[in-house]
């Protein structure tokens, strides 16, 4: 599977800008974590650019979320260790992350949530004057962005991040595609 298949099957399942948006923002993030790890950063990306392929196919209903979406990515040719971090990125499935992939998907996709709103408060909505250390000040403010699970963002310690390291790589990841998310 290529990224040409998954941006034509995204084309064909999603049509909400901004979702699409933060499947990008999670696949920059997931690439950037692979060359850190030394992983494939091409099987990461996947992983991140799919996640979310299945959300207005599910009307976003978390109890059937993922499912779909996994079994879209395995018909498209995706490895098992995509469709699998694919399926448990959504904790209510009850599915434990196992690879380090899986784990590296689950705090990433809330991350990008948490960056996005620290732009869009900013007089001109955009990355380039967001700096970490306010990320990590608004992620103690439980009221702002609070769809951005915290404890999630967290897990980041599995994958042999800290929490200021992880951060700080999402938002330097972002700010390198920013022109995509229209950031």
């Amino acid at each position: 599977m290529d990224r040409e298949t998954a941006l034509k099957a995204i084309k064909e399942n999603v049509k909400n800008e901004n979702l699409i948006k933060h499947m990008f923002a999670t696949e920059a993030i997931m690439r950037a974590l692979a060359r850190q790890l030394n992983e494939d950063e091409d099987e990461w990306g996947l992983a991140g650019l799919l996640h979310d392929i299945d959300i207005e196919l599910t009307n976003a209903d978390l109890s059937i979320h993922s499912k779909p979406g996994a079994q879209m990515a395995k018909e498209m040719g995706a490895s098992e260790t995509v469709c699998h971090a694919i399926l448990v990125h959504n904790k209510a499935h009850g599915e434990p992350c196992v690879s380090l992939m899986d784990k590296a998907l689950f705090c990433t996709d809330p991350l990008t949530g948490l960056i996005t709103a620290a732009a869009l408060v900013r007089p001109d909505k955009k990355l380039a004057g967001v700096e970490a250390k306010s990320v990590r000040k608004r992620f103690k403010e439980e009221r702002f962005a609070a769809g951005a699970n915290r404890e999630q963002i967290s897990k980041c310690s599995e994958i042999g991040l800290e929490l200021d390291e992880f951060i700080a790589l999402g938002l330097d990841t972002m700010k390198s595609v920013a022109k995509d998310l229209g950031l």
